[in-house]
């Protein structure tokens, strides 16, 4: 049997395990581990015990747990709670303000956590009943929680680049660098559309009323404190790394002191909080590690079969494609898998062969972290088993449907294709940062 052959059928037998609804971990990793046996007998069972040891030696896997136990710790203390209430406040008396204040809160959760699910908690426990009950229209405002939630896995501390950069051999902080600019263009491309379709259709986002508008200065500058403790945090754990004063575990490790701080200034670190959030890191955690266990695995016998080389000559030599072509399909196949896999199993199921032909066809693997994770972004959007719609409908009242929920994603995902485009045509919208900071 050739080894194209022989990578086909693995490819096979991990989708139907994961069709049978098998964990991601254990599809990849069980496939991994029988094709290594059998090709290399005993000597195989050396790939996976290889992969553990170089996951247990990576250092900045540290990050991991710091990074979701500071955004649990934050969501768990309410702190994103006391966040909303100011940038209902403030945004408030504009059209469709209150949805353009929740992109906001949006970008400050992820720049506190790193994962979507927060956001989309945050986004459809605190924002969504105020939307609704001020006479939003409930199909733009899923949309616009669902679309601001799918920020934590770009702004950094992204976890998700974080994987990327593990799998893929990539400094860490780069690509959290090449994250940020990309991140903030695609919140502003969503306010963007917000404040124009409000302006358009003023009943899709009306301005609160006069009543609710009259809070004096004094009480719109004392909310603004609300916003100092994200800040600070923020600044504790990104601007001192990005100046240089910190590594990368040490920047995650004083997040998730300066979170716990925060709760305890709050007074909200209370044994509830404290052990739901250590359960549910703990819980993240595992899952991740496993995942990247089992990635690293396949990855291993993929390059024992040469697979990636095979494929390469496949779309150069007897295709004929030019790169700019094997990368445009490269990014409609997340889509198509994001229907109905999550950014992680996405990653590792095709990290093995993307990211070395990424390499082979001359791009930069930094820039493409970025459109691998925006490519995600809109993954999770799409139907019909896109990650954040279901979500959603756990999350949702019942007056909001699952066809609303479809109908609401519409809009966004066509901005945040048109944002993928942009990073595409011009790369330095993600690199600039990078380059600037790392060229001192």
């Amino acid at each position: 049997m050739s080894y194209e052959l022989i990578a086909l059928l693995m490819f096979a037998s991990m989708m139907v395990m994961l069709l049978t609804g098998q964990r991601v971990f254990a599809a990849i990793g069980v496939v991994a581990s029988v094709s290594a046996l059998l090709m290399w007998g005993d000597g195989g069972s050396e790939m996976a015990f290889s992969a553990a040891m170089k996951l247990m030696k990576w250092y900045p896997l540290l990050t991991l747990p710091m990074f979701i136990y500071m955004g649990y710790m934050l969501s768990e203390s309410g702190i994103a709670d006391d966040l909303y209430r100011m940038f209902h406040v403030w945004f408030g008396p504009v059209r469709g303000g209150l949805a353009i204040g929740t992109i906001a809160l949006m970008v400050a959760v992820s720049a506190m956590n790193g994962l979507s699910v927060a956001g989309m908690a945050i986004g459809a426990s605190i924002a969504l009943p105020e939307l609704l009950r001020r006479n939003y229209d409930k199909i733009m405002v899923t949309g616009v929680i669902q679309a601001g939630s799918s920020l934590g896995i770009l702004v950094p501390p992204s976890v998700v680049l974080v994987l990327y950069g593990m799998i893929a051999r990539q400094p860490v902080g780069q690509l959290w660098l090449a994250g940020v600019v990309p991140g903030l263009m695609m919140a502003g491309l969503f306010v963007v559309y917000i404040a124009v379709r409000c302006w358009l259709q003023p009943s899709l986002g009306p301005a609160l009323s006069r009543d609710e508008r009259t809070v004096s200065w004094g009480e719109k500058l004392l909310l603004l404190r609300a916003g100092i403790l994200p800040l600070f945090i923020f600044f504790s754990m990104i601007g001192l790394f990005v100046m240089g004063y910190t590594s990368l575990v040490e920047s995650s490790a004083i997040g998730a002191l300066a979170a716990t701080i925060a709760a305890l200034i709050k007074g909200r670190l209370t044994a509830r909080v404290l052990e739901e959030t250590l359960r549910k890191t703990l819980g993240v955690t595992s899952m991740f590690m496993w995942i990247i266990l089992a990635a690293l695995c396949f990855g291993a016998v993929f390059d024992g079969l040469g697979a990636v080389k095979a494929i390469e000559d496949l779309f150069v030599e007897r295709l004929g494609l030019d790169p700019w072509t094997i990368l445009i399909l490269m990014q409609l196949s997340f889509l198509l898998m994001g229907t109905f896999l999550d950014d992680t199993a996405m990653l590792v199921i095709v990290a093995p062969l993307y990211v070395p032909l990424v390499g082979a066809l001359g791009f930069d693997l930094v820039w493409y972290g970025v459109l691998y994770t925006i490519t995600c972004q809109i993954a999770y959007m799409t139907p019909p088993f896109g990650y954040n719609l279901f979500l959603m409908r756990a999350m949702a009242p019942p007056e909001v449907t699952l066809m609303d929920i479809y109908r609401s994603i519409v809009p966004f995902v066509l901005v945040m294709i048109l944002g993928l485009v942009l990073v595409m045509a011009f790369p330095q919208i993600a690199m600039w940062l990078p380059e600037t900071v790392y060229a001192r």
